[in-house]
């Protein structure tokens, strides 16, 4: 990852901290904050930022837009990991919500994080029209055509053989879906033209299948320690996978594919990309 984009991670952690600050409840801003801190990468606000910047948009302006999507990103994995959907007992290796505290916090703890989100993102300080498209934006990402249809599809597919293409749109919907969102909505912050937008969107949905592909990959091939997971929780449920259905060596291919799709999407901007270009190293420390 290159410096100007590391150099963001202390400012969004900021951000998200003074945002759980304001919470009043001590239990409940405890819940919401165990699993924001959990670990993650901040993926989706490092994503947004970068297009932002790459464009010479204000980085310190779109902050709030950034971590309002690590808030809407940690209250998917809460919910996800529940007992009535993929009832998983370990996330980047921790006790997941519901095991850390009860299954009534942590949904509640989810519900928060969600509205959070929403609240987060309107204090940004751009014109109305542009915080009315990213609000749209944000919101098609996380409802029934974004996340919540994807996992509706992944529950309703457990069990039973899908095909490659439906696959690709249940992982468009509930991994894809808030990764070009992020990229969408820097695109709005920035103002890019029409051209740029598309070229971001599609590299963007690229990095999403990439994204997916390997964690599919590394669901077979690591262990709990390295993932901060269950391994091989997909195979024992019978989900389908790219590995289950491609078979492991062949998705070693695909994702080889899918990162090149996104070099060249970056590459056909109208500037220069190099922080673009380095969130794609994510994938190549782990192609082995």
């Amino acid at each position: 990852m290159l410096k100007e984009t590391a150099a963001w991670l202390k400012p969004v952690q900021q951000t998200l901290d003074d945002y759980l600050a304001t919470v009043n409840n001590p239990h409940l801003q405890a819940a919401m904050a165990y699993s924001v801190d959990a670990g993650g990468k901040r993926l989706r606000p490092l994503l947004l930022l970068a297009v932002v910047t790459t464009f010479g948009g204000d980085g310190e302006q779109a902050l709030p837009a950034a971590a309002a999507l690590e808030l809407l990103h940690t209250y998917s994995l809460i919910h996800d990991d529940l007992p009535a959907m993929d009832n998983d007992d370990l996330r980047r290796g921790k006790k997941t919500s519901h095991k850390q505290f009860d299954e009534a916090t942590a949904i509640l703890a989810g519900d928060a994080l969600q509205s959070a989100a929403f609240e987060l993102l309107a204090q940004t300080k751009v014109a109305p029209a542009t915080l009315v498209g990213l609000v749209q934006t944000f919101a098609r990402a996380v409802g029934p055509n974004g996340m919540v249809g994807g996992q509706v599809m992944d529950m309703d597919a457990q069990g039973h053989q899908i095909d490659l293409q439906t696959l690709l749109q249940l992982q468009a919907e509930k991994t894809g879906a808030l990764l070009t969102a992020a990229a969408d909505m820097g695109a709005q912050l920035a103002h890019v033209s029409a051209s740029d937008a598309r070229g971001v969107h599609v590299f963007a949905a690229a990095f999403g299948r990439a994204f997916q592909i390997q964690d599919d990959i590394n669901d077979v091939t690591e262990t709990a320690a390295q993932l901060g997971k269950t391994p091989n929780k997909d195979v024992a449920e019978g989900k389908a996978t790219y590995p289950s259905l491609l078979g492991l060596a062949a998705t070693r291919q695909v994702l080889a594919e899918e990162v090149v799709k996104a070099q060249a999407a970056a590459s056909d901007l109208s500037v220069p990309a190099p922080q673009l270009k380095a969130l794609l190293d994510y994938f190549e420390t782990e192609k082995q």
